[in-house]
């Protein structure tokens, strides 16, 4: 599908303007950082994120005690069928006491984690926000 420039340009305004809060903007910047995990490779976002409080229907994961060079985990992506252009369901998730945090690139990897105990995974959707991704 092609996309007219103004029409782009007017999503990212739109998306620009749902996005001004100061503390908004630091919070989501610093969780996709521009770059995100999905399915172990690195992936980028396509525009600045937007919040969208407890509209999010794609999974995102936010690790807070993770190792330096964490970045936040996406479920989907466009080539998955489930993915609706990356409106992101906020999970925290945290390393449990006594488990040495390890890099985390794909919500499989999240999901082992929870299942054997080394991660909690808590769902926050005050942080769901919009920010459609690049493959």
């Amino acid at each position: 599908m092609r996309v007219k420039a103004g029409t782009r340009l007017a999503a990212i305004l739109i998306a620009g303007v749902a996005f001004s809060s100061p503390s908004a903007t630091s919070a989501l910047a610093s969780t996709t950082q521009d770059n995100l995990f999905f399915n172990g490779q690195v992936v980028r976002t396509v525009v600045p994120p937007a919040a969208v409080p407890d509209g999010g229907t794609d999974p995102f994961y936010k690790v807070s005690n993770g190792l330096a060079g964490q970045l936040g985990i996406v479920g989907d992506g466009p080539s998955s069928p489930d993915y609706r252009g990356g409106l992101w369901a906020v999970n925290d998730v945290t390393f449990t006491p006594g488990t040495t945090p390890f890099l985390l690139t794909s919500a499989q990897a999240v999901l082992t984690a929870q299942s054997l105990g080394e991660v909690t995974v808590t769902r926050n959707p005050a942080a769901d926000f919009r920010c459609p991704i690049f493959i």
